[in-house]
């Protein structure tokens, strides 16, 4: 059998195996990573190497046998990740030098942000970059000193090689083990004193909003949209960020830095034009060449900008972007029990974007000559091809220039386009697929629940917010204890692992958006219970919050993440989840908790504006003018839809909305505006509430339309 961990088949042959049948320490064929679920350890569960999982077990073993721990951190869609593992573990010389010589363990980031975020740390503050795969050496007391990413297995000019590093360590551990356990203290200790750091609290002021929007200025490609040069990541909350800098102040620049920047990656590589969906990142700065691996956590965060771009703009190139990209989360991502799976592999067939790219050929094969030319000629599809020799189909106009090219109307071009489309999607679907990583994550489905809410009521999506309500029930009820504390990880029918901060603070988001999309109050009530256990697991004594829970595992520290990357931070979500629900619960406590959190938080944003583009969101939410609109109903089965339009119009991100259904008693106990809100006259009615002042009721969408805009 192929030990190749790109391959899907790989990781299901595995997991079906009888368990009970393999030696603890995984016998010949085996290491103990086959008795794991993560992808991306059962990838490796093959290797030659001796690996263990991260745990007590291993580092008792390093203890007793007095070697040092290799420590090996990727992800199961991670490419260059798979060339050390072909290079390096898969390798009998490799093994055999690092099972004589060190305890090795392989971690999966993705399962355990913790050890991911502690180890990169040290290697930041080591080397001065990070990535993946991160390599480090640790003594048995998990005190790093030594770290790296990628290591080739022999060296190569300045890069050492895995070979040379594990023979030398070999020999410095046996000659000087006192300088290593020096350096290992010293790490550790430099890095309580990074957690430990006090910041002192900064005002929450309208200025630093501007600052954002001129740092972003000075790095803004004028010519191909993004920010800075190769490589360029989407950061789609930074967007979102400028979208609403550009409706508080009236700014033109804010809004042409997000807009052209959403266009550019929608017509660009880094956009599948095939399938829909982000790719992570582009490798050029025209957002062209990709690197293909697409993850959950962008197609939620990049879901959510466009609907922003949409509802600021009205502009339907916004609102279909948005939808194309749901699409692919719900028909490519979908986990079978209600979950999202957390992304698809850059790889397959053994090669980087074998996948997803094309020749004219193989166009005009699917298509026919005149639609192949055709299609060929609007995708910037050639014979030299844009990609290793073949092409990465984006698009270098709009479609209303590429209609007067061709002669048609746009919306004849639409029509043959989007039949070329599925009919190339068909014939895609029939080559061996990227690996998928099946598990489920917490934190990450809680965006993908807040994109799916919002989505299904601005593009009138129903079926979007049966889907969230689904992958919200399935986290609720299949990923928490017994004892109700939530659970990072599903997989293969078992949840596991206490979940860390951004677990909460993204599911609160997610269930406060579904919430506010369906107005069914469980999601209220749960988000409420999160967010206070949230409060009670995370937070220190100066009213900070810690990334991991008092009740788990400590890796070196409990951790402080602070920057707003890939993904936000999850004390960014937090301070924005205390303002909305101190609002909606009526509960001023949990509004001064948030703006403390934000203040504390603010001077590093004030900085680094680009690195804290959820805060500033935040603070953007708390400098108002905030507005809750209560519409209580006159029976059960009425509906609001037409207040609720009028609600949808336009960009709103700091007015929530409650609906009163008669006979709702757990909404009054949980939410105060909707207390003693009566339908008037048998009427819909509405009250528009601002700074703690409720207006006069009305009865019709006109007259609420009215009152919003004054």
């Amino acid at each position: 059998m192929s030990s190749d961990p790109r391959s899907s088949n790989l990781v299901q042959h595995l997991s079906q195996l009888d368990l009970s049948r393999i030696p603890a320490d995984g016998g010949e064929a085996y290491n103990r990573l086959i008795f794991e679920k993560s992808p991306y350890l059962l990838q490796h569960a093959e290797n030659p190497l001796d690996w263990h999982p991260w745990g007590d077990e291993a580092f008792e073993r390093a203890r007793r046998e007095n070697k040092p721990v290799f420590l090996s951190i990727g992800y199961s869609t991670c490419h260059w990740c798979h060339v050390m593992a072909h290079e390096s573990f898969e390798d009998q010389e490799v093994a055999d030098l690092l099972n004589r010589h060190f305890i090795c363990i392989k971690v999966d980031r993705e399962e355990r942000p913790d050890i991911d975020n502690a180890y990169m740390t040290v290697c930041q503050m080591l080397t001065g970059s990070g990535g993946w795969p991160l390599t480090l050496l640790l003594t048995p007391e998990r005190k790093p000193f030594f770290a790296a990413t990628y290591l080739p297995k022999t060296s190569r000019g300045a890069m050492m090689g895995l070979l040379d590093l594990a023979r030398k360590v070999a020999e410095f551990w046996n000659s000087d083990r006192s300088r290593i356990d020096q350096t290992g203290e010293q790490i550790r200790q430099s890095l309580l004193r990074l957690e430990q750091a006090t910041s002192q609290r900064a005002a929450l002021d309208a200025q630093l909003l501007l600052a954002a929007r001129d740092q972003f200025l000075d790095a803004f490609d004028r010519r191909h949209g993004g920010f800075g040069t190769a490589p360029k990541f989407p950061t789609p909350h930074n967007l979102s960020l400028l979208l609403r800098i550009a409706q508080r102040f009236d700014d033109p620049q804010a809004r042409v830095m997000a807009l052209q920047t959403l266009q550019r990656m929608r017509l660009g590589g880094i956009f599948d034009q095939i399938g829909y969906g982000l790719h992570r990142y582009s490798v050029d700065e025209r957002w062209l060449v990709s690197h293909f691996e697409k993850m959950l956590y962008d197609q939620a965060l990049a879901a959510l900008a466009y609907l922003d771009a949409w509802q600021l703009t009205g502009e339907t190139f916004y609102g279909q972007s948005a939808r194309e990209i749901l699409d692919y989360l719900v028909r490519d991502l979908r986990h079978p029990e209600g979950g999202f799976c957390c992304g698809e592999d850059a790889d397959s067939e053994g090669a980087e974007g074998t996948f997803y790219v094309w020749t004219p050929k193989e166009i005009r094969e699917v298509l026919g000559e005149k639609a192949g030319e055709l299609y060929c000629r609007v995708f910037g599809v050639s014979e030299g091809g844009t990609f290793e020799g073949k092409n990465i189909l984006h698009l270098t106009r709009d479609l209303a220039e590429l209609a007067q090219d061709t002669g048609a109307s746009p919306e004849e071009l639409s029509a043959l386009l989007g039949q070329a489309r599925r009919q190339l999607l068909a014939a895609r679907d029939r080559r061996p697929r990227p690996h998928l990583d099946d598990k489920v994550l917490t934190g990450w489905n809680g965006l993908a629940i807040a994109a799916l809410a919002r989505g299904a009521v601005l593009l009138d999506a129903p079926d979007m917010l049966e889907r969230a309500g689904a992958a919200a029930d399935f986290l609720l009820q299949r990923l928490r204890d017994p004892q109700g504390r939530l659970l990072r990880r599903y997989r293969a029918g078992e949840a596991a692992i206490p979940a860390f901060l951004e677990d909460y603070s993204f599911l609160v988001f997610g269930l406060t958006e579904l919430h506010q999309a369906g107005f069914e109050t469980p999601y209220l009530a749960a988000a409420l219970e999160l967010n206070n256990d949230m409060l009670r697991l995370f937070s220190d004594a100066q009213g900070d919050l810690h990334d991991t829970g008092s009740d788990a595992e400590t890796v070196l520290t409990r951790g402080r993440n602070r920057y707003d990357g890939a993904i936000p931070a999850g004390s960014s979500l937090a301070v924005l989840n205390l303002l909305r629900l101190g609002r909606l619960r009526g509960n001023r406590e949990l509004e001064e908790r948030g703006e403390s959190l934000l203040a504390l938080h603010l001077s590093a944003a004030g900085r680094s504006p680009q690195a804290h583009g959820q805060l500033l969101m935040a603070l953007d939410y708390n400098l108002g003018p905030c507005e809750e609109v209560v519409i209580a109903l006159p029976e059960a089965e009425a509906n609001a839809d037409e207040m609720l339009r009028v609600l949808r119009r336009g960009l709103r991100p700091r007015t929530l909305v409650l609906v009163r259904r008669p006979g709702d008693e757990a909404l009054e106990r949980l939410a105060a505006p909707v207390r003693h809100k009566q339908a008037v006259d048998g009427k819909i009615t509405a009250w528009l509430c601002r700074e703690q002042s409720c207006q006069a009721p009305v009865t019709s969408a006109e007259d609420l339309a009215r009152m919003l805009e004054i």
